[in-house]
């Protein structure tokens, strides 16, 4: 048991006197920063959470862009998911480890430092400042009144004084420390626990989750329902896309609990789940001929030109020899007609009809649009969001000039003197009005040099 205790006690010192110092360098502090930047930026120059064919098809070996970054070595080195690989996680831990133990090494001592009272009791101790006087018949006690109607906290202790303000000018590095140390801690936890998927659904059915992008170690997906009640876009008058929105439905064990309408920018967040207005797409349309029952065709993509574009064939016999193809652009509800020969028929808009060749009546019913929905949960956000404006709060911290003064009183008179930390030259201004209202009238200026 004894030897148990040395041991600890030892290993207590080893990690005082040789780990700590090491983290709280700055160098490895700025080197980590460094490395954390690069990383970043390398997780946004190559695209994150792509399919394996999309890698291939886009970092080929031969040739490899830059002569060997490949698609072997992204996937290998985790660079398709940076920002949940271990090596990354690691970066951060290092970092928030070095950050902790720079403020208790050096910000906590000096803060400690800052809170104490302590006076000079020499003469000699006021030469040491950069502001310094001797006010022959000066007043301790006017001395104390002046410095507390300009918001210092005095302490007196018979001829002695000392007045300070602006402690939260030392604050300031140690808030700072801490909300860096917030923000870290929520990336890793967002990391670990969020996920992010996608799925598509055409207005008026309902799906899962989807197709899972990226999830955490510890991430996991909940067992709910999407249902999309309805789907439209608005166009302006030049026939581009403004705005698309989805009357969304969230089931959980068979019942909707939340039913809202979300567009681009305007999420709906969900125990923790954001679902975001994402994509869209034309899932299928519905047609009639003659007098038959509506018929629903479904649709593919198609690429012309740069363009996307839907088409699907429209059958006028029963054996599919014949028919029509359609093309759709957009949602607007105008389709373009196509003969088996590729040559254009004519153009239909929605609730039109149109004749074949062969006397048969094509009605164009409805276009029916899918809905693109990102779903996505990052419980390490409120960490992050409140670490930024704790560092922001911080930084204003940081800028507050801690004021110290110190005087004494003699026989030959009362020796003043103070230093500031950052805005000497309004310290020293702000000290030599308190100087001139200590000094009796019909006397000289006062200089603050006398001791230098």
């Amino acid at each position: 048991m004894e030897l148990a205790l040395k041991l600890g006690q030892q290993l207590r010192r080893y990690i005082l006197r040789e780990w700590l110092p090491l983290l709280a360098d700055l160098k490895l502090a700025i080197g980590l920063l460094l490395a954390i930047a690069v990383c970043s930026a390398t997780g946004t120059i190559i695209e994150q959470d792509q399919s394996l064919a999309f890698y291939q098809a886009n970092y080929p070996e031969h040739p490899a862009l830059f002569g060997f970054l490949s698609w072997r070595v992204i996937t290998r080195l985790g660079l398709n998911h940076v920002y949940r690989t271990p090596w990354f996680l690691a970066l951060l831990i290092l970092f928030g480890a070095s950050l902790a133990a720079c403020t208790w090494q050096r910000q906590w001592p000096l803060l400690k430092v800052a809170r104490r009272w302590y006076y000079y009791r020499k003469p000699e101790s006021f030469q040491r400042l950069a502001t310094s006087t001797l006010i022959p018949q000066g007043s301790l006690s006017q001395l104390e009144r002046l410095l507390r109607q300009r918001g210092y906290w005095v302490q007196r202790r018979d001829e002695v004084l000392y007045a300070r303000k602006g402690l939260l000018g030392k604050i300031g590095p140690i808030v700072v420390h801490a909300s860096m140390l917030l923000i870290l801690a929520g990336a890793i936890w967002g990391s670990l626990t969020g996920f992010k998927s996608q799925v598509m659904i055409p207005a008026g059915g309902e799906g899962g989750l989807g197709q899972v992008v990226a999830v955490g170690d510890w991430g996991r997906l909940p067992d709910w329902r999407l249902r999309v009640h309805r789907f439209w876009i608005d166009y302006d008058p030049q026939g581009r896309v403004r705005q698309f929105y989805t009357d969304l439905g969230i089931e959980e064990q068979g019942e909707e609990r939340v039913r809202r309408v979300i567009s681009v920018n305007h999420p709906l967040s969900y125990r923790g789940v954001s679902f975001y207005q994402a994509d869209w797409a034309i899932s299928s349309v519905v047609v009639r001929i003659n007098q038959s029952p509506p018929l629903r065709l479904p649709v593919v993509p198609i690429q012309q030109n740069g363009q996307s574009l839907w088409g699907t064939f429209i059958p006028t016999r029963p054996d599919l020899e014949e028919g029509v193809m359609l093309l759709l652009p957009d949602l607007q509800g105008t389709g373009i007609l196509y003969d088996m020969q590729g040559q254009w028929l004519t153009s239909l808009h929605t609730g039109q009809s149109w004749t074949t060749p062969d006397q048969k009546t094509l009605w164009l019913e409805q276009v029916i649009g899918s809905s693109g929905i990102q779903i996505k949960q990052d419980p390490g956000i409120p960490w992050v969001y409140g670490g930024f404006a704790l560092l922001m709060v911080g930084v204003v911290m940081s800028y507050v000039s801690h004021n110290q003064c110190w005087a004494l009183s003699r026989p030959e008179g009362l020796y003043v003197g103070g230093k500031a930390n950052r805005a000497a030259v309004v310290f020293e201004r702000e000290l030599l009005q308190i100087l001139e209202e200590l000094q009796p009238p019909h006397c000289e200026p006062v200089r603050t040099d006398v001791l230098g």
